[in-house]
């Protein structure tokens, strides 16, 4: 849905929230969910949909299905401006942790089912507006960390992939007049995961290797070739990422835009944040508070700040909540996507606050106009914090119309 302001800002959900990969339980639930939501949010409007497709669903996507798809957007008054590609397959019901990030950008399957994407977007996309496909960090850290050729052969791929990409993009453009862009998501223990590491592959990686080979492609200027892969690369600001990275937002973008690097798209969401007591017995309230986020299908990182600034990774919090009551740290922060109308829940908090300073940022800081809600851990929250899920999307967007408005 378009927020009613003069820079034109698109607020939707990401349909990754809800279990299903094949292309009919997608759609199951955009006829289940998304005109519902329409119906009680914006009856009169357009509404956007974040869709996510698995691979799976964009073969079946690509084909007839598409046209009845485009048909039944438009009977439906709704719209597609951002997929989600970051998951290649299964994504709920079962044990996803470090698989989410395969395969990598170094793969041919990860190219290849990009472009897919890229072709239904462009399909999909209303003219005059731009699209972005979210897309993960390039590959899982830990699996580089011991191996630092394999780390640099990784990188080197990756860049010569996405120019790939972006050569399609570009000759979309050409072609239609849509500007469509891939987002880069960091997050922790990707092998980019805050605003630093971003800088530098673009910088050391995209830019050198990736203009050479887009230059070369489409007989162009090496100059050409970076401006084209800084119009089509951008990056997916995750506001639960980079909080639990510790990062300013205003910082951040400030970096990026010195570096010339846009962002392509905001999700809004919030980590689980806990300032640690002195009290041993608090300390031990605190494990216990923790514990029903230790769950068994995704990775929750875990990253603690020290007084004096110093970081510390866990790569999961089941593997970090043995050493919280010995901790000598200030903070702990942990990926675990909560419900973003959450502030305080018991010894707990959420980085909410994060989100509030990116919505208020972006009143005099135009970086980006489409916002994504992304709790994608319905199925996964403790049993106490799990609500009718239409209630809690809607209840979602509400919170943040509202924030949008107060800031």
């Amino acid at each position: 849905m378009k927020i009613e302001t003069d820079d034109g800002f698109h607020l939707t959900y990401c349909t990754n929230i809800h279990p299903g990969e094949a292309w009919s339980e997608v759609f199951a639930n955009l006829e289940k969910y998304v005109t519902e939501l329409k119906a009680r949010l914006a009856p009169e409007k357009p509404f956007g949909i974040g869709l996510r497709l698995a691979d799976v669903a964009a073969r079946v996507l690509e084909g007839n299905t598409l046209t009845q798809f485009q048909t039944w957007l438009i009977q439906q008054d709704l719209y597609v401006f951002t997929l989600n590609g970051f998951p290649y397959g299964g994504f709920h019901h079962q044990v996803v942790k470090d698989q989410v990030y395969a395969p990598d950008w170094s793969k041919q399957e990860r190219l290849d089912y990009t472009l897919r994407l890229v072709k239904i977007l462009a399909a999909l996309l209303p003219e005059g507006m731009n699209g972005g496909i979210s897309t993960l960090p390039l590959s899982y850290k830990p699996w580089l960390t011991e191996d630092k050729a394999k780390r640099e052969s990784v990188l080197r791929d990756a860049s010569i992939n996405l120019a790939a990409v972006v050569a399609e993009v570009a000759h979309i453009r050409e072609k239609t007049g849509k500007l469509l862009h891939i987002d880069l998501e960091p997050e922790p223990d990707g092998l980019i995961e805050n605003g630093a590491e971003v800088i530098d592959f673009f910088k050391d990686w995209l830019l050198p290797v990736g203009g050479d080979y887009l230059a070369e492609r489409l007989g162009i200027s090496r100059e050409s070739a970076e401006t084209c892969l800084l119009d089509h690369v951008r990056v997916c600001y995750d506001t639960c990422h980079f909080a639990v990275e510790y990062e300013d937002p205003a910082s951040v973008f400030a970096r990026f835009q010195a570096a010339g690097i846009q962002i392509g798209k905001i999700q809004l969401s919030a980590a689980v944040r806990v300032n640690l007591p002195d009290d041993p017995e608090k300390r031990s309230m605190v494990v216990e508070r923790l514990r029903p986020f230790a769950e068994s299908t995704y990775l929750h990182q875990v990253i603690e700040r020290s007084v004096d600034g110093t970081l510390h990774h866990y790569p999961d919090l089941v593997t970090a909540l043995p050493y919280l009551e010995q901790s000598t740290a200030q903070e702990w922060r942990t990926h675990f996507h909560v419900p973003i109308f959450i502030h305080d829940y018991k010894l707990l908090h959420s980085t909410q606050d994060d989100i509030v300073n990116v919505l208020n940022l972006l009143r005099t800081n135009h970086a980006c106009k489409h916002l994504e809600i992304e709790t994608y851990t319905w199925d996964v929250l403790p049993p106490e914090m799990k609500i009718d899920l239409l209630a809690s999307i809607q209840r979602e967007y509400e919170w943040v119309l509202a924030t949008f408005a107060a800031t």
